[in-house]
């Protein structure tokens, strides 16, 4: 599934397209996704104008100049395409993608400007919702979201309070939504390496200052994961035509049994299975 900076990728493919762009029409060729679509789905979108596109945890929202906000959530294989001015492009191709074929084409949105945006979802993972603006931070998931990642209320002192009189591993917590916004398998597994902080270490008995470091290598292996446009897409060109490789600078995740990437470590990263999910670390360095 795709986590932050993969949404966080496409959601800056798209936002050159979307906002400030009004929908021009909508048509929805299946009533479903992983969920029924709202009731009058296209009608309640056509004519609205794009205010606003942002992310929260690994949605994408469309604020509206109507009051209510288009969340898009993209499941496993959830894509998009964008023509305009006669060229095709796809903000996000993923490492395990499934091809746009036709068949997969469920929604479609044209702009005034002459955009044409296409979503794929060959499983049908992802969904999308309207939602009143007004009421958006008080309905789930977001009433119960923890900080981003990226953003100042997320520190080690935030993780401190999370983490008191908590005896399961960093990786799991880092999990919890409710903690923090966005993170998945990957970058926790990269952040914890960085850190030197094992992941099977209870939470509650790791200190302040580490969990200062901690705190900043999540923010840095988001940042130039973002900037590399996300590790797990594949050939991704963004508009400036930069491709996105982060997966080449892995230290940690789906490196079982390689050399420790840890400067100074002879360690080798082992694999792990914790709440049913790989876990990668150098049990040498990482305490």
């Amino acid at each position: 599934m795709p986590e932050l900076p993969e949404v966080e990728t496409v959601r800056r493919g798209l936002e050159p397209y979307l906002v400030g762009a009004t929908f021009a029409s909508v048509e929805a060729r299946r009533p479903d996704l992983r969920f029924p679509l709202p009731a009058n789905f296209a009608r309640r979108l056509t004519g609205a104008r794009v205010e606003q596109l942002i992310r929260r945890g690994k949605y994408m929202l469309a604020v509206l100049d109507r009051g209510e906000t288009l969340l898009i959530h993209l499941g496993m294989t959830g894509r998009f395409s964008v023509e305009s001015q006669g060229a095709a492009r796809r903000p996000g191709a993923f490492a395990l993608d499934a091809p746009a074929q036709q068949k997969h084409a469920h929604i479609f949105f044209e702009t005034t400007a002459g955009a044409r945006l296409t979503y794929y979802d060959a499983r049908r993972f992802g969904f999308m919702d309207l939602i009143d603006s007004a009421q958006l931070a008080h309905r789930p998931p977001f009433a119960a979201m923890g900080p981003e990642p990226l953003g100042d209320a997320f520190d080690g002192a935030h993780l401190a309070r999370a983490f008191e009189g908590r005896r399961q591993g960093p990786k799991t917590l880092l999990l919890d939504q409710s903690i923090v916004a966005g993170l998945g398998n990957i970058y926790v597994c990269e952040a914890l390496h960085r850190a030197g902080i094992s992941p099977i270490k209870a939470a509650a008995a790791i200190r302040l200052p580490r969990l200062e470091t901690l705190a900043g290598a999540v923010r840095a292996v988001l940042t130039e994961a973002i900037a590399a446009g996300g590790s797990t897409l594949r050939d991704f060109a963004d508009v400036a035509g930069g491709v996105g490789y982060f997966q080449h600078g892995f230290q940690a995740y789906g490196r079982a049994g390689e050399a420790c990437g840890a400067s100074g470590c002879e360690g080798r990263i082992r694999r792990i299975l914790q709440s049913g999910r790989s876990t990668f670390y150098c049990s040498r360095c990482q305490r």
